[in-house]
């Protein structure tokens, strides 16, 4: 048994993150696209957070929860934004150890929760359709906090043994990381030792949030089209369905490269490092820039304020 001395003295004072393998040269010019997206998603999420917060009348489950998720975005994107910027345009590749867990914890723990905003928005959705006149009894004002603390309590209670785990463990003189920022698979491939419990948890960890929130999103919209197409007129089942698209596409955004980045991780030895690094820094941007777009111009009250 090492001693908790010995383990701090194997810890590197210091990680060197590459950026983007193998793009080493095209990174100074690819940074442009990214501090474009990061800013339209500062300015979007913040612009959606102050008209929510101003309009009283936007004070319902749909608009909290949306709330919630922009939150979520404007902590997930700057937890590994400017840091990238530093590596692609300023070469500042040194991030500290415990910096590094630091950014390991925010981004995975804000990943769950953004994961479980978007499974309470699909619950919101299902009460909206299925359960319409109970709809503001059912998901009251309360009920909406209480929910969104459970989201982020279980992101920490989830993730914070991840980073234990590692602060623990002896690392190698090996110091560089392969990625733009601290990932939890990538910091656990340079622990000098047996990193089966950190890959089992974090294998854990993936599954169960994941999918809990996707058989969760899934019975919802499965009872939700139950009920529209049992809707007597066309009219009213495209009413219906129009109050979901924004809410799918947002879906699809989140988990389609979140799927890829974790598969690839694991088994997708032939696709190309620097293909796997891009879709992983895109799953942390995308979302952030796209959620505030597209339920701007998608809920009418939204585009309203802002028109």
């Amino acid at each position: 048994f090492m001693s908790l001395n010995s383990t701090a003295l194997s810890h590197p004072p210091y990680f060197l993150l590459i950026g983007i393998p193998g793009l080493e040269k095209e990174q100074f010019w690819i940074a442009f696209p990214f501090c474009i997206v990061y800013v339209i998603a500062l300015l979007g999420n913040i612009t959606l957070l102050l008209i929510i917060k101003a309009e009283t009348r936007l004070h319902e489950p749909m608009y909290l929860f949306l709330a919630m998720l922009s939150f979520t975005d404007l902590v997930l994107s700057t937890s590994t934004l400017p840091k990238m910027l530093g590596i692609f345009w300023l070469g500042s590749r040194e991030i500290g150890f415990v910096s590094c867990l630091a950014q390991l914890f925010f981004i995975h723990t804000f990943s769950s929760v953004e994961s479980g905003v978007l499974t309470a928005m699909a619950l919101d959705r299902y009460v909206a359709i299925c359960r319409p006149l109970r709809h503001a009894s059912i998901l009251s004002v309360p009920v909406v906090v209480a929910i969104g603390s459970l989201v982020l309590a279980r992101g920490v209670l989830l993730v914070s043994p991840a980073c234990f785990l590692l602060h623990r463990m002896p690392f190698c003189q090996r110091r560089v990381i392969s990625h733009s920022y601290c990932e939890h698979m990538a910091v656990v491939k340079l622990v000098c030792g047996d990193t089966r419990v950190s890959a089992i948890y974090g294998l854990f960890v993936a599954f169960f949030l994941v999918g809990s929130d996707v058989i969760l999103i899934s019975l919802s919209y499965t009872l939700i089209l139950q009920v529209v197409m049992g809707l007597p007129s066309t009219e009213a089942r495209h009413k219906a369905f129009s109050t979901c698209v924004s809410h799918v596409c947002i879906i699809l955004v989140f988990y389609v490269p979140a799927l890829f980045t974790f598969l690839t991780h694991r088994i997708g030895r032939s696709i190309p490092h620097p293909v796997h690094i891009l879709v992983a820094n895109l799953y942390l941007l995308l979302p952030p820039m796209l959620n505030p777009i597209v339920y701007g111009l998608r809920t009418k009250k939204l585009k309203d304020r802002v028109v």
